[in-house]
């Protein structure tokens, strides 16, 4: 994660601001990874290598859709192309991007979250992503030593 957002890593607050590939602006949203690779790779997509902090959440979330479930995206208007398209930046300018739609739509089910396949650059069919709209009963924060503060 961004380290600006380091003392909070619970609030999906970067994400709420500035709007994410499966998230609206105003919506919080967590963006996390299943493996430590795929999470660099995921805050580190412009550029350089920037300053980024690891977290590790304990996860027990009861509703997530899997994305990597062809046949179920396509009940719900979605492909693998669709999702991976990288315009959703320049469509949320005017808006809402698809992707963002999509989000919604599943929220409106009741997902509480989406695993997906990383997009970033360099990422691979097994680097996979969880992004989560609704963490706050099924999500803790790993930090026994309190390092955070």
């Amino acid at each position: 994660m961004n380290p600006i957002w380091a003392r909070d890593p619970l609030s999906g607050e970067g994400a709420r601001r500035f709007g994410g590939r499966f998230n609206k602006k105003g919506r919080a949203a967590l963006y996390t990874a299943l493996s430590p690779e795929t999470a660099i790779k995921e805050a580190n997509q412009v550029g350089h290598l920037q300053p980024t902090t690891l977290v590790s959440y304990h996860a027990d979330i009861a509703l997530v859709f899997d994305g990597s479930d062809g046949d179920l995206l396509e009940a719900h208007g979605q492909t693998f192309n669709s999702l991976a398209a990288n315009d959703w930046r320049d469509r949320m300018v005017a808006g809402v991007a698809p992707t963002q739609a999509f989000a919604e739509a599943l929220i409106a089910e009741g997902y509480q979250g989406l695993l997906i396949q990383s997009y970033a650059r360099g990422a691979t069919a097994k680097d996979c992503n969880l992004v989560l709209w609704d963490w706050a009963k099924g999500l803790s924060l790993i930090d026994d030593e309190k390092r955070l503060g």
